[in-house]
C-alpha cells in the first residue's frame, strides 16, 4: 500500500508514537491524517485532523466509522501500561483495563472499520503490539505482556480474514521507546519517529510483521532457545 495519498486514522495520537505516525504519514504525503484522542484539543500536531476517540467505547467507534468514510489506513496505536506482580491485590482489575485498550480495542477498531477499508483499492490496517508480547518479565509486566499477547494473535487473525478483501495487516513489535510510558525505565531506547518511518516502510514493502529495534529481534529469536533466551535480554 502507498502512504502518498492515503487518508489515515491514528488512535492515541496525541503523544509518543500515536504522534509521531502522525508526522510520518503527513511527511510521507497523506492526504489526510485524522488524530484520535479522549481530549482532541491534546492533538497539537500542524496539519492534523482531531477527533474524538477512546477505543473502550463503542459508541464513539461507531461514530466515528459513521463520519469517517474515506479512511483507509488505520493505525490502531493507542494503548495503556501498568505494571505490578499478577498475584498482588488489583492485578485483575489492571489485566481487565490492559486486555480493553490494548487487545479488545484495535479489534473494535477493526471490526467498525472494515467495511470502509473494503471500499478503497488499497488498505491496511497497522496494530502497534509490543516485544513483551513474547516476553514477561517476571513480577512487573504480566498483565501487560498478556494483554499484547493477545493483541498479537489478534493482529494475525485480523490479517487472515482481512485478506480477503484486499486490506493488508502489518503487526509493529518494538521494546522501550523513548515516550512517556517507557519514561522511568533504564536503558537504550527506540526513537518512535524512526519507529514511525520503518513501519510506513515496511508497510509499503508490503510486509506482515516489523521488529523494529535490536531488542525486540533478539527477543523473537530467543523464543526457540531452551531455557528462552529472551529472560536475560530485557533485564
Amino acid at each position: 500500500m502507498k502512504i502518498q495519498g492515503s487518508i489515515a486514522l491514528v488512535t492515541g495520537a496525541n503523544r509518543g508514537l500515536g504522534a509521531a505516525f502522525v508526522r510520518a504519514l503527513l511527511a510521507a504525503g497523506a492526504a489526510k491524517v485524522y488524530a484520535a484522542a479522549r481530549n482532541p484539543s491534546d492533538i497539537t500536531e500542524p496539519g492534523a485532523v482531531p477527533v474524538c476517540l477512546d477505543v473502550t467505547r463503542p459508541d464513539q467507534i461507531d461514530a466515528l466509522v459513521r463520519e469517517l468514510s474515506d479512511v483507509n489506513l488505520l493505525i490502531n496505536n493507542a494503548g495503556v501500561g501498568g505494571s505490578g506482580p499478577v498475584l498482588a491485590a488489583g492485578s485483575i482489575d489492571a489485566l481487565r483495563q490492559q486486555f480493553e485498550v490494548n487487545a479488545v480495542g484495535p479489534l473494535r477498531m477493526a471490526q467498525g472499520f472494515a467495511p470502509t477499508l473494503a471500499t478503497s483499492s488499497e488498505s491496511a490496517v497497522i496494530n502497534v503490539i509490543s516485544a513483551l508480547s513474547w516476553a514477561t518479565l517476571p513480577g512487573v509486566t504480566g498483565t501487560y505482556s498478556a494483554s499484547k499477547s493477545a493483541a498479537w494473535a489478534l493482529s494475525n487473525a485480523m490479517r487472515q480474514e482481512l485478506t480477503a478483501q484486499g486490506t493488508e495487516v502489518l503487526s509493529l513489535h518494538v521494546a522501550f521507546m523513548d515516550t512517556d510510558m517507557a519514561r522511568g525505565v533504564p536503558g537504550a531506547k527506540a526513537s518512535p519517529d524512526e519507529v514511525a518511518r520503518m513501519s510506513l516502510t515496511a508497510l509499503e514493502a508490503g510486509q506482515t510483521e516489523l521488529l523494529a529495534d535490536e531488542v525486540t529481534r533478539n527477543v523473537h529469536a530467543g523464543l526457540t532457545a531452551v531455557p528462552p533466551l529472551y529472560l536475560g535480554m530485557l533485564g
